[in-house]
């Protein structure tokens, strides 16, 4: 069995309204912040299972500042961390999630 290609962020930066990575094995993704923002994977955004497995979304309210990207971190070797103007920064997009969200690359 082949094994499974790793990629990483090689260069990340917001563009005006989008958030553009450059991966390591030369995809370009461009994320519109207000997308990026509504697809927060975080438990109090996206929530998170009950003992049957059952996942109910939480209702999530979003004003202006919800999609205006103050700073982001890269946690480990696997995951980009966003901090939100409203102050909301508990997500952690894992790669291969971030890459998910681009349609336009292969994972």
């Amino acid at each position: 069995m082949p094994e499974a290609v790793r990629f990483h962020p090689a260069r990340a930066e917001v563009i005006g309204n989008e958030f553009a990575l450059v991966w390591s094995d030369g995809v370009e993704s461009y994320y519109p912040l207000e997308k990026l923002r509504r697809a927060c994977p975080c438990a109090a955004c996206g929530g998170e299972p009950d003992v049957m497995g059952h996942i109910q979304r939480p209702h999530v309210n979003y004003g202006p500042q919800s999609f205006e990207l103050r700073s982001f971190r890269f946690v480990g070797g696997y995951a980009l961390q966003p901090t939100w103007n409203d102050g909301h920064d508990s997500g952690l997009y894992a790669f291969r999630y971030l890459r998910a969200l681009d349609e336009h690359a292969s994972a």
